[in-house]
């Protein structure tokens, strides 16, 4: 802020002078969810028919559970399809081991039915990584079953091939789980193999809307820090699926660091420290030995009332998102294949045809640039 008071050009002030935001589209609609009270959020919500069971088993939801005739005709008017990325891990006595992956599957669930009530299908994907990579500290925690991270990322990029073979050209991996690095390496991983035109796109749902679990000293709902299983992630618990939440056994714990404050941030990097939480090991106690409870942070604080913001804020960014990509790109519509791949508009023609029409050939018979053709 500049010393008469004033934002300088290209940003917004809030209602904490210590939080700001751009002056674009989703920095104003993140300003505007920052600020707006229950009711609001409420509205928002049910715009996307939020809370709502989670939607793995139902017909016509996911691309594995629909017809073929019913995927052919949704593809048709949208193309954009969503990957809820999770894994098993232990989140405490109160939480079940698949919280992460629940959470993201119930965030496009509620995108789906937002763009549905205008006729714009999203097409979602099961979850390919039921079973996660995790990082080192995880080890040795028993609910938790970490996947050998080439072998996780290997499977991803397998999957992502197969959604492309099929004409899901414009793909979104949403993630809720510690392994982010991995998820990144995947779609570089795709890129240089296979150097094909579409949409790739990884986040971290929860550092994408960072600002809307921001604590009370700066604006915000809570009293402590996003980190894992604790007052943010048991709050979404409490709004999406309380009817597998025990509260009576959440518990508030604290790791053991060695270093003092100001060197790695927490889980959605709300202090903007030099290092990520991901980018070090050593310096603090693994969870076996620091949290064994399975719980690090302040989880017997959560509430329904918390999860609200920062729901209703991923939910209108993922909507930016949809229109921006469909606006880019309409269905069937995709980058320049010369500018974004190695590869020549004729040399992709065949692979870039209807799957199984005339004249269509599988991306499996392409010829990989500089590397084995070996799949």
């Amino acid at each position: 802020m500049s010393d008469d008071g004033k934002m300088p050009p290209g940003w917004l002030a809030s209602k904490n002078p210590t939080v700001i935001f751009e002056d674009n589209r989703i920095g104003r609609m993140k300003k505007a969810i920052f600020e707006a009270d229950e009711a609001e959020l409420d509205a928002i919500l049910a715009e996307y028919g939020m809370p709502a069971p989670v939607e793995w088993g139902k017909p016509g939801v996911y691309i594995q559970m629909m017809t073929r005739r019913q995927l052919l005709e949704e593809r048709a008017k949208n193309d954009i399809i969503f990957i809820p990325i999770g894994c098993t891990e232990n989140h405490g006595l109160h939480l079940p081991s698949a919280t992460d992956t629940l959470f993201v599957s119930q965030i496009i669930e509620g995108v789906r039915r937002y763009f549905l009530k205008r006729d714009i299908p999203i097409a979602l994907s099961l979850p390919p990584l039921n079973f996660g990579a995790h990082p080192y500290h995880h080890y040795g925690m028993a609910g938790t079953a970490p996947v050998r991270e080439d072998i996780a990322r290997e499977m991803l990029i397998d999957v992502m091939l197969g959604l492309w073979n099929d004409g899901f050209r414009k793909q979104i991996l949403i993630n809720n789980h510690g392994h982010l690095w991995m998820l990144e390496a995947a779609i570089q991983q795709f890129q240089k193999r296979y150097q094909l035109p579409g949409i790739f796109r990884v986040m971290d749902w929860h550092r994408a809307v960072r600002e809307m679990f921001y604590t009370r000293d700066r604006g915000g709902d809570y009293g402590t820090n996003f980190v894992h299983a604790e007052e943010a992630e048991t709050s979404l618990a409490l709004y999406l699926f309380p009817e597998i939440v025990e509260m009576e056994l959440a518990v508030n714990t604290k790791g053991k660091a060695y270093l003092p404050d100001g060197h790695f941030d927490t889980s959605v990097d709300p202090y903007h420290r030099p290092s990520k939480w991901s980018e070090g090991e050593g310096h603090f106690a693994i969870e076996l030995h620091a949290t064994p409870e399975g719980v690090v942070g302040n989880a017997a604080d959560a509430t329904v009332e918390k999860a609200k913001r920062p729901l209703a804020a991923i939910l209108r960014y993922l909507t930016i998102l949809v229109e921006d990509i469909r606006e880019a790109f309409p269905p069937g519509v995709l980058p320049p294949v010369e500018e974004v791949t190695l590869r020549t508009e004729e040399e992709m023609a065949p692979f870039l045809k209807e799957p199984m029409s005339e004249g269509w050939r599988p991306v499996y018979a392409l010829p990989r640039i500089g590397q084995s053709n070996i799949f």
